[in-house]
């Protein structure tokens, strides 16, 4: 049994619950928690605690919520707390060095890549959509630099054909708080000693963005596949068909070849499009006041729509 330690986690979307869901069931006291400010969020635009802060308060943890952590009025209320260890995962504002220095055993965090690959803010993403084979979880000691400290424990998990933003997310999700754990107890037992990074292997990952979730089909097909499986719940790859935006929610490798972006073949298996190289087949569309839906079902409604020659995005 390791020594229970005070904690203070510090996280704030879903991934970042479930490593927190994790620490409440372990025999280790979650002393306080710190998150974002409550966001506005659905069709009202009202304001809405984050999934971390939902949490700890259905568990009566005192939640503070400092604009940032270079005040020191707020360093010295996260002092005062005299925590063992911070957990920090998903928080989203930087922690300066005073904040690091100020638990008894420093910072961990836990990163949703196999560092030092995909350091920043788009771990998962970036992940399937550059191709690599597999993903993982990285608890590291944290530093000033952007997942840049020293790694303690690591795991790892091949990335599927047909694994989404979403589902490796949801995957990582699960990996990670056991991971977190068991880094936990290797640095409250003085067993587990962080290795370092080998900056030269890093890579970055930018934070998604819309605009770039705009189909460019002068690419080849398989970077366009894999683009549309990572932005997949968010932001969701797009084109356009005479003028009405085109949301493109799967698609598949197909076959033919033709100008970029020309409808080559429609029918209830797809919408194939050609492509720079080879050609997407289009599997799960959703048109502007739609839902998402299998192709088939948008194509007896329009099929007029999706004549062969039409190009996409003029």
């Amino acid at each position: 049994m390791s020594e229970s330690l005070r904690i203070v986690f510090a996280g704030t979307p879903e991934f970042a619950a479930e490593h927190l869901k994790a620490l409440l069931d372990s025999p280790h006291q979650v002393i306080a928690v710190y998150s974002q400010p409550d966001r506005p969020a659905g069709r009202g635009q009202k304001l809405t605690p984050s999934p971390v802060k939902q949490l700890a308060l259905q568990h009566a943890i005192p939640v503070y919520q400092p604009q940032t952590l270079r005040d020191p009025a707020a360093q010295a209320e996260l002092a005062a707390l005299e925590a063992d260890l911070m957990l920090v995962v998903a928080y989203g504002l930087i922690l300066p060095q005073q904040v690091l220095d100020t638990p008894r055993l420093g910072c961990i965090n836990s990163h949703a890549s196999l560092l030092p690959r995909w350091r920043g803010a788009a771990p998962i993403q970036r992940a399937i959509e550059a191709g690599d084979p597999e993903s993982g979880v990285t608890v590291m000691q944290m530093e000033a630099g952007l997942d840049t400290g020293p790694m303690l424990l690591k795991v790892s998990t091949p990335i599927a054909a047909d694994d989404s933003g979403g589902s490796l997310h949801d995957r990582l999700a699960q990996l990670g708080p056991q991971a977190v754990i068991e880094a936990i107890a290797g640095l409250a037992a003085g067993s587990l000693v962080g290795e370092a990074q080998d900056d030269r292997l890093a890579t970055y990952a930018h934070k998604l963005n819309k605009p770039e979730a705009r189909l460019d089909w002068a690419r080849p097909a398989v970077e366009l596949e894999r683009l549309i499986r990572a932005f997949n719940p968010w932001p969701i790859c797009h084109s356009t068909l005479s003028g009405e935006t085109l949301k493109i929610h799967a698609a598949e490798l197909g076959e033919g070849s033709g100008a970029p972006g020309s409808i080559l073949s429609a029918d209830k298996q797809g919408l194939t499009v050609a492509c720079g190289q080879g050609a997407l087949r289009l599997t799960r569309l959703q048109l502007p006041g739609g839902k998402a839906l299998a192709f088939a079902d948008v194509y007896n409604s329009r099929r007029e729509q999706f004549a062969v020659g039409t190009v996409l995005d003029q």
